[in-house]
């Protein structure tokens, strides 16, 4: 059955604003160096994707995807794989098309919704019998699991799945994205856009197909750049095709939603309420936690990282890894 709660999760004292929840960690959180093996994968259209494996337990495997401009280096991955590394679980990092420091070689990039590419890499993996147990997206990662496993319902391949701080309407979300404060997090995601644009034109041989110094906002981008190149009309088609907020009924793997109400990528009307949801979510809302942040602590510049104890909990209640403890011993990592 599916079901909406409150979590007793309650931010540090000394973060409670939603800003400073979400720009805390990407600032001052330390990164993990974990011992990882890189893999590419060639794509059926010729494109590819790149892979970060760490296996270094028998456990379950988990896979992360990251949200948008994000990669291995995000304040939320390499933490989170070590926490699910340490609670007796393999663990494998999927990079989104051309995120992985390296240009993707066609004209369509990753987008919201770009399921397809999901469900291409579990297929590969399930003929290796590499499938993973259960994926974790987080923001742009988690509305493209969302609607990943909208359009698989009872066939999906995965045993459960996490999604946290999820723009579950797209729309909705860019508009958000040009008000008050939230406009540094549009100015500077849609700077990273930019530039990554550009570069790819550039090594790729690319025409540009806009002119960027017109564009000045996410909806611009997307309405004359992403939705283009991936074969939406525009960027009304794009959100309204993507948005995974309309698509959560038909979900029947086991998934938790984390998402704060008060996340500055959202409004607190685009929360999904209980009549939206598929037998298999369980939608976790927390009063607090901006955009990927859910940080504690009694003392300041001590933080505690919520996220990775509830996603671990999760996983562990509905995949129960076997205790790996001797097998920590072998993680190699330091923080930088």
């Amino acid at each position: 059955m599916a079901s909406v709660t409150h979590t007793p999760f309650k931010p540090a004292w000394w973060l409670k604003s939603p800003h400073l929840q979400t720009i805390w960690p990407t600032l001052f959180r330390s990164r993990v160096k974990l011992d990882l093996h890189l893999e590419r994968i060639d794509l059926r259209d010729g494109d590819f994707i790149d892979l970060s494996w760490h296996q270094d337990s028998s456990g379950p495997l988990v896979m992360l995807i990251h949200g948008l401009e994000g990669s291995i280096r995000s304040h939320y991955v390499t933490p989170t794989l070590q926490a699910l590394h340490q609670a007796g679980f393999r663990t494998l990092f999927m990079h989104l098309r051309g995120c992985s420091g390296e240009p993707n070689r066609l004209h369509r990039s990753y987008h919201s919704g770009a399921s397809e590419d999901l469900k291409e890499i579990l297929e590969r993996l399930g003929t290796r019998n590499q499938l993973p147990d259960a994926v974790v997206g987080f923001s742009l990662g988690g509305n493209l699991l969302l609607k990943y496993l909208s359009e698989t319902g009872h066939k999906s391949a995965l045993g459960a799945a996490v999604a946290v701080s999820v723009p579950f309407n797209l729309g909705q979300a860019a508009t958000r994205l040009e008000q008050g404060l939230s406009r540094i997090y549009g100015r500077y995601l849609l700077d990273k856009l930019k530039k990554s644009y550009s570069e790819k034109c550039q090594i790729r041989g690319f025409d540009k197909t806009a002119d960027l110094t017109a564009i000045q906002t996410i909806y611009q981008f997307d309405d004359k750049i992403t939705s283009l190149a991936n074969g939406f009309n525009d960027a009304d088609d794009y959100y309204n095709k993507c948005s995974s907020g309309t698509k959560l009924k038909n979900i029947n793997t086991p998934t938790l939603i984390i998402h704060a109400l008060d996340d500055p990528f959202m409004f607190p009307a685009n929360a999904p309420t209980l009549d939206q949801l598929g037998p298999g979510v369980d939608l976790e809302l927390c009063m607090n936690g901006g955009h990927v942040g859910f940080i504690q602590g009694n003392l300041p510049f001590k933080a505690e990282y919520w996220l990775d104890k509830r996603i671990t909990q999760y996983l562990k209640a509905q995949l129960n890894p076997e205790n790996q403890s001797d097998n920590n011993n072998d993680l190699q990592l330091s923080s930088n």
